[in-house]
């Protein structure tokens, strides 16, 4: 699984037969410059999801329900994620935590036709109260926290879990002890699948180098070369030479 944002990535993905893609609220971050994902919207993750669609016409998509959409009330959780199912083409949506209220949302969600994937550990609209983007489930009480956390979000009607930034020990122990798949982004490898964002593993932001993040290309640098390139070919009249023009 890889996030995505928009149709071109996405119809490169559906090319990759990957099997499914997210549509993260982190393009705040990774997109539209912010410091964090709390400021995105529902709107945009509906602008968004639709973009990704029509590049991935037959590739599952999930959406994250974004910050403050569905934390109010069951209500308004409904009303947020039936936007999302309602004008987009989205399979499932996305949601952090395993309080009481978003154990009850998910199996309300889920009596009404709507497939939920949790999201434990680092739970990036959270981090103001976890102390920034570290890893989580470092201590003994944590860790048992997070198991259950995980059976919970199971026994609520999840159909996944994302877990991040965690001990890879202890996405183990979810993994093993769980039905549902897990998907890690810096939890280990003894998990049933990987989730990365596009931009960074294609090497987009020299700058961000997480030790979980693996970059299968340097991207950054060949688009500043490119740019240069037609910069040069602009100013010395190379570009548009014969075979460009009608």
């Amino acid at each position: 699984m890889v996030t995505c944002y928009d149709a071109s990535f996405a119809r490169i993905i559906a090319h990759a037969e990957l099997d499914c893609v997210l549509v993260g609220d982190s393009l705040g971050m990774v997109v539209q410059g912010r410091e964090s994902t709390l400021p995105v919207t529902l709107d945009e993750i509906i602008y968004h999801t639709n973009m990704v669609r029509r590049g991935a016409k037959d590739i599952p998509i999930i959406s994250d329900l974004p910050f403050m959409s569905y934390h109010s009330s069951v209500g308004d959780a409904i009303s947020s994620a039936g936007r999302i199912m309602k004008e987009t083409s989205a399979d499932a949506v996305k949601l952090e935590g395993a309080s009481d209220f978003n154990l009850s949302v998910i199996h309300r969600l889920r009596e009404i036709g709507i497939p939920v994937m949790g999201h434990l550990g680092l739970t990036p609209q959270s981090f103001h109260v976890l102390g920034g983007y570290k890893v989580q489930g470092k201590s003994k009480e944590d860790q048992e926290k997070l198991i259950r956390d995980a059976l919970n979000l199971e026994a609520a009607g999840a159909f996944s879990v994302v877990l991040e930034m965690v001990p890879a020990n202890v996405a183990k122990e979810i993994t093993t002890q769980l039905q549902i798949p897990t998907i890690g982004i810096g939890a280990g490898k003894y998990v049933d699948g990987q989730v990365l964002v596009l931009y960074d593993l294609l090497g987009m932001n020299p700058e961000f180098t997480p030790k979980f993040l693996k970059k299968y290309m340097n991207l950054y640098q060949t688009i500043l070369e490119s740019m240069k390139q037609y910069k040069r070919d602009v100013e010395t009249e190379t570009f548009p030479n014969e075979e460009n023009s009608f």
